[in-house]
């Protein structure tokens, strides 16, 4: 049966759409599916030549699969654009599928977590089905003169031709992405190779200039913004100068400047696993190849030159089996930091009663051992509401104290209605956890540890307001074993200077080592 010209219409006008769709948030308009796609003529030329021969079967599904695909793969840089500040990757970026879903979860809730999954796969086999009947339609138009579709097939054979020489957007979208999955692999190979090489091998008495505990502390979207732009930097600057002040009178010293982030709006776990292993890890399957390939992370080391290792990280709420392979030999997850309090949505617990868990179960005194952690703070994460606020130290008990700020408040889903009012919510978490770290820092005395701060990542470009990915690193203790760190290009304190150059952050694990390993007849390097 021919379909009727209406059906026809609609059919190319679907197509269209699905072709002209950007692959960018910045694009996302009208005008831009207003466009003309010239993939369009060559696949209803193919449509029309192959009509009603055996070979039209596999040009339908070879069509529907490859639309399919282009088309969730311009959804999934969308999605991640606006999120994450960058591109999904079609190799490296499938496990984030499960992180996302359970943050959206933790955020918002499970029944939402699983409306936005069943969304997600309507919506591909809408675009399977309507793709599928696209092609049908076309197909059944075909003529049945045996010239005209040669004549057809000869035009559609020219215009691949055409488009393989001058690629149109989605024909040049389409090889991009195959290009990076290549890409990708290859980097992969070559990234398991770099891990199993170890600049550190050999190192003499590996940090025994450090007589207390180290503490490295992860602030969450901590980023460079909260220094040069003003909306933020108007309320982190003068919290960083009062705790600075504070800090100097109780004795210790500070140094301070900014590392280059492997991440941009999430996935926190790539800076820790770049700072830890010394390596640029900057999506998922280089984290799974850090973890498979053995590499001695900077914990590792610590181990050796006899710290006990511990992360205390509350932001996991699931069996963590690589963490293994890291180089802890203590785990504390969210269910073991004894917080019986309300969580403020995706957040568990807030920073000051994490930082109050590591002392009362890593730091009270009944092992001899210098400890080595590394602390995720997670207040700071989105959706930053509600605004946890900071409590007297010795009110801490089991964190039901917080719960009339966890159900302080409008939750996200009214938050995020105002792209303003986000942004504020942001800038006020982050006071939060400063106030809460430096608090904490001050708190210290006499057995003051060495604390390094870092923040992770920038918050997303349209919430941070900067799309660098350069965060601050704070180095925090006596004084002279931050001026072991002189070399680093730091400043003195917790402001760095205007314009100061970032350092790659895989190059602060052998830095670190290097520095603080020796004798004191060694000078630092």
């Amino acid at each position: 049966m021919t379909p009727r010209p209406l059906s026809v219409l609609a059919a190319i006008l679907l197509l269209h759409v699905l072709l002209a769709l950007p692959a960018h948030p910045d694009q996302l308009a009208w005008a831009a599916l207003a466009r003309p796609a010239p993939e369009l003529a060559v696949l209803i030329l193919l449509a029309l030549a192959a009509g009603r021969t055996v070979a039209r079967r596999l040009l339908r599904v070879a069509a529907t699969l490859a639309l399919t695909l282009v088309t969730v793969l311009k959804v999934a840089d969308l999605a991640m654009l606006e999120s994450l500040g960058r591109r999904f990757n079609p190799v490296a970026d499938l496990p984030l599928i499960d992180a996302s879903v359970r943050l959206i979860a933790g955020s918002l809730g499970p029944w939402q977590a699983a409306g936005a999954v069943l969304a997600a796969l309507l919506a591909t086999l809408l675009i399977v089905a309507g793709t599928w009947w696209a092609m049908g339609v076309l197909m059944r138009r075909a003529p049945r003169a045996a010239w005209m579709r040669i004549a057809g097939l000869a035009a559609s054979v020219a215009g691949i031709a055409l488009l393989a020489l001058m690629p149109p957007p989605t024909a040049a979208y389409a090889i991009d992405r195959a290009q990076l999955s290549a890409r990708t692999v290859t980097e992969l190979r070559q990234f398991n190779e770099q891990a199993r090489q170890d600049t550190l091998a050999g190192l003499q008495d590996p940090l025994a200039l450090i007589d207390r505990d180290v503490l490295v502390i992860f602030l969450e979207s901590y980023g460079r913004t909260s220094f040069d732009t003003p909306f933020f930097a108007d309320t982190h600057l003068p919290r960083l100068r009062q705790g600075q002040q504070v800090l100097q009178d109780r004795g210790l010293a500070m140094a301070s400047g900014f590392l280059t982030s492997p991440t941009h709006g999430g996935q926190s776990w790539l800076a820790h696993a770049t700072l830890a292993n010394g390596l640029w890890v900057n999506d998922q399957t280089r984290y799974q190849a850090a973890i498979a390939s053995g590499r001695r992370t900077l914990f590792h080391h610590a181990a050796d030159a006899g710290f006990r290792t511990a992360a205390v990280m509350p932001a996991i709420v699931r069996p963590w089996p690589e963490a293994s392979t890291m180089g802890f030999q203590r785990i504390l997850a969210a269910p073991d930091l004894g917080y019986r309090g309300q969580p403020f949505n995706w957040v568990t617990m807030p920073d000051q009663f994490t930082l109050a868990a590591t002392d009362r179960l890593l730091r009270d005194g009944s092992d001899p051992r210098r400890l080595f952690a590394q602390i995720a703070l997670i207040s700071s994460h989105a959706p930053w509401t509600p605004v946890p606020q900071m409590l007297p130290w010795e009110d801490l008990g089991d964190g039901t104290e917080f719960d009339a700020m966890a159900q302080a408040g409008d939750p996200p889903n009214v938050v995020w209605r105002d792209r303003d009012r986000v942004r504020a919510q942001y800038r006020d978490t982050i006071d939060y956890t400063l106030q809460a770290v430096l608090d904490y820092a001050a708190r210290q005395r006499e057995d003051a540890p060495l604390m390094i701060l870092v923040g992770d990542h920038q918050a997303a470009t349209t919430i941070g307001l900067d799309d660098r990915r350069e965060v601050p690193i704070h180095v925090i203790g006596p004084p002279d074993l931050v001026a072991r760190t002189d070399g680093w290009g730091l400043t003195r304190g917790l402001v760095p200077e205007p314009g100061s150059p970032a350092m790659p952050m895989e190059a602060l694990r052998d830095r670190f080592m290097r520095n603080f390993s020796g004798s004191l007849d060694v000078p630092p390097a």
